[in-house]
């Protein structure tokens, strides 16, 4: 299986709606508001085999100090293949040496990333205000 990673890569709105909705995640239902999201990031980072969009990630940052990752997405017919550490490892390397590189994680994916070296941020307590229903 040949995964190509591109950064900041161009995206299709059908294509990432079928991603999110394969994932469940909420964004897919406010379509317009998730592809200006998407393509406000700072970073922008997919995976397509053989042209399919099968996954994707984005970075929010101040281009000096902190990165926020808010999303990443793998479909669920191409997970546990390594793509989502690919797609991570592609933003990371952009952040390299950043004082900060943050996220929210829960359920399963705690584990991956802290395979990928994230942990908890000392004694902070997550907490958000949200309109979603997939969490």
């Amino acid at each position: 299986m040949n995964v190509d990673i591109s950064i900041d890569a161009s995206l299709g709105e059908t294509e990432v709606l079928e991603l999110y909705r394969a994932n469940h995640w909420s964004a897919a239902d406010k379509p317009a508001a998730l592809m200006a999201a998407l393509h406000n990031s700072h970073s922008l980072v997919t995976a397509r085999i053989d042209g399919r969009l099968v996954g994707l990630g984005n970075a929010l940052s101040d281009g000096h100090l902190v990165v926020y990752y808010p999303h990443l997405l793998v479909h669920p017919d191409f997970q546990g293949q390594g793509i989502g550490r690919a797609l991570m490892q592609a933003l990371q390397s952009r952040y390299a040496g950043f004082h900060q590189q943050m996220l929210t994680a829960d359920g399963g994916a705690i584990d991956f990333y802290r395979a990928l070296g994230f942990e908890r941020a000392g004694k902070t307590e997550p907490m958000w205000i949200y309109a979603g229903t997939d969490h």
